[in-house]
């Protein structure tokens, strides 16, 4: 993220782009504008923002982001070739590379229509898909320790001890989350991660909607891919007890 002055603010239009409540917004100076505009496609949890357009059926903000520049273009707005990477990029890293359901028809009409830009696609997947050391074995770690109910509810503990055995900050973590959902069983998932005085809590789900749990314990999302955050491991087994019942209703109704 770049590090701009407080100055920058003053008199700003800030945009706020795939942030569904005010508290996963990365920097709190965002109050100091004059004029604030919530993008997002996430389920609304906090109506905040002067201007707030919120579409659900989005695949991604980056898709909205393509259409509104589809709506403008005939008033001056452009498309560059770096800006149809991003928007290609931002497009496949939320559709799981076009195979979650929100993927639709208009998904990959606009998807056609960035390609026709001139940007290294093999280069991006690279950059986007690359796993250190590191990384990778912490992914062995989680396959052999992660823990399966008979409801189909998955889950593991990367405590702080452990994310410093093998050198990966806590925010890398999120490019192994999905790691689980290829494994027989597993209906949903939920990977605890500590950081500082938090415990980041990622989860997943292949049927039942998980969102309404992430909304129990300070977070939000979508139905199948929501983050929450809780303060002790303590609470961990709450967390898992919600999963347990969310999958069980679900496995129920099938």
């Amino acid at each position: 993220m770049d590090t701009i002055a407080d100055t920058v603010y003053e008199g700003a239009l800030v945009i706020i782009c795939d942030t569904a409540n005010q508290e996963r917004i990365s920097d709190n100076r965002y109050t100091k504008g004059d004029y604030l505009i919530k993008i997002d496609h996430h389920p609304v949890v906090d109506a905040y923002g002067d201007l707030s357009w919120v579409d659900v059926s989005a695949s991604s903000t980056s898709e909205m982001i393509y259409e509104l520049f589809l709506i403008a273009k005939n008033d001056g707005f452009i498309c560059n070739e770096n800006a149809a990477r991003l928007l290609y990029g931002g497009i496949v890293g939320d559709t799981g590379r076009f195979l979650f359901p929100s993927t639709t028809e208009k998904t990959f009409r606009y998807v056609s229509d960035l390609v026709k830009y001139r940007f290294n696609r093999t280069e991006l997947y690279e950059k986007m898909y690359q796993t250190n050391r590191n990384l990778a074995k912490l992914k062995g770690y989680v396959l052999q320790h992660f823990q399966l109910s008979e409801q189909g509810v998955s889950f593991v503990k990367l405590s702080k001890d452990t994310l410093e055995q093998f050198h990966v900050s806590g925010s890398e973590t999120s490019q192994i989350v999905g790691i689980l959902g290829d494994i027989e069983g597993i209906r949903a998932w939920a990977i605890f991660v500590e950081e500082n005085d938090i415990i980041r809590v990622r989860l997943r789900s292949k049927g039942p909607a998980i969102n309404e749990v992430a909304a129990k314990y300070n977070g939000g999302g979508h139905p199948l891919a929501s983050g929450a955050t809780i303060t002790s491991w303590a609470e961990m087994d709450s967390v898992v007890n919600d999963l347990e019942k969310t999958c069980k209703v679900y496995n129920t109704n099938l």
